[in-house]
């Protein structure tokens, strides 16, 4: 989704599904810093944040995500496709390891 189209899609999320928290992955590097992309994800967070001032953001390290993801998708067919299912699986193992950390799995 193109950013310009994101704070409309989470406004209609946020009012029809009630949605109260989001969980924000930052691509961090190997060593933890913030780099450029980084930056981008967490300047494009503090405008939500002031945007969305009733919604809790969650910043969550996704540095090895879709690293576990590629390993548990190998045999994966069609190089798009693999490529979709592996941002989705990187998705929900980060998802995954925030619900764990809170005692909700």
């Amino acid at each position: 989704m193109p950013s310009g189209e994101l704070s409309d899609f989470l406004r209609k999320l946020v009012e029809e599904e009630g949605i109260s928290e989001i969980v924000v992955g930052v691509p961090r590097t190997l060593g933890g810093e913030v780099g450029f992309q980084a930056r981008k994800v967490l300047d494009t967070l503090d405008a939500l944040k002031r945007e969305f001032s009733g919604v809790r953001f969650v910043e969550w390290d996704e540095r090895f995500t879709t690293r576990l993801a590629v390993a548990g998708s190998r045999g994966t067919r069609g190089k798009r496709k693999g490529t979709v299912r592996v941002d989705h699986l990187a998705a929900a193992r980060m998802l995954q390891e925030y619900l764990e950390t809170r005692g909700s799995l």
